[in-house]
This record gives structure tokens, sequence and C-alpha cells, in this order.
């Protein structure tokens, strides 16, 4: 019997997370659309970038390089400085839905995502509409 592949090693590894959150934050940056989600993160997108690569990493099952350099995620408390409403959530659900589309993710395997990113996202709120 072969041991059930992590979600981590099913979507491709380090490369293809690394992939997917770097083309997260380019769509970010490049594209108007984002610029409300944009506008709630620091003029440089590298500690972003870095954190969310390691935090997705460890939530599919590779390497648990957030928590060893951070800690328990608290993704909620550590959220909570920044404005998060409705407009910021679906601009972030679109953002990493395009960005995991563009570098190839399997339909299958996106919809499965975003069905966790939508609940995590949505309890990231802390404004009111």
């Amino acid at each position: 019997m072969t041991e059930p592949q992590s979600l981590y090693e099913v979507i491709g590894g380090e490369t293809r997370v690394r992939e997917m959150v770097d083309r997260f934050y380019d769509l970010m940056e490049l594209e108007p659309e984002f610029a409300l989600l944009r506008s709630v993160h620091p003029p440089t997108l590298d500690n972003a970038r870095d954190r969310l690569f390691w935090f997705l990493t460890g939530w599919m099952g590779g390497p648990d390089a957030y928590i060893e350099r951070f800690g328990h995620p608290r993704l909620r408390a550590r959220h909570m400085p920044f404005a998060i409403g409705t407009q910021e959530r679906d601009q972030w659900l679109r953002a990493m839905a395009w960005a995991m589309e563009d570098v190839g993710i399997a339909e299958d395997l996106r919809l499965r995502l975003m069905e966790s990113f939508y609940q995590t996202a949505d309890w990231m709120r802390n404004k009111p509409d």
C-alpha cells in the first residue's frame, strides 16, 4: 500500500506553491481590479510573499516553515491591524483563483482549494460593509 499524497505533493511541491504565491502577488501589483487589496499591504510585498508561501506550504502538508519561524499562525489575530471587508475578501479570492489558473493547477484541485480559501477569507473579515 502506498501512503496518500499530501496536498503539497499533489499540487507540485515547493516549486508550484511558490509559483502560485508569486503570481498571486504579481496580479495584486499589476491588475487595477486588485487596487483595494493592494492598498492594505505594505509598499513592498517581499515579506508577504514569503509568509504566504511558508504558510501555504505547511497548511498543504509540506514543511512547517511558517510555524518554525513565527509559531502558530493565529491568522485572524495577525490580520486584525488591517481593515478587511467583503471587497478585500473577494479581491483576495479572485486574485488567488486567477493565480492558480495561471500556474496550471487542475480545475478540481482549484475548486477544492477555493472552498477552503473562501472559509478562511470570510472568517478574516473584521470591518463592517
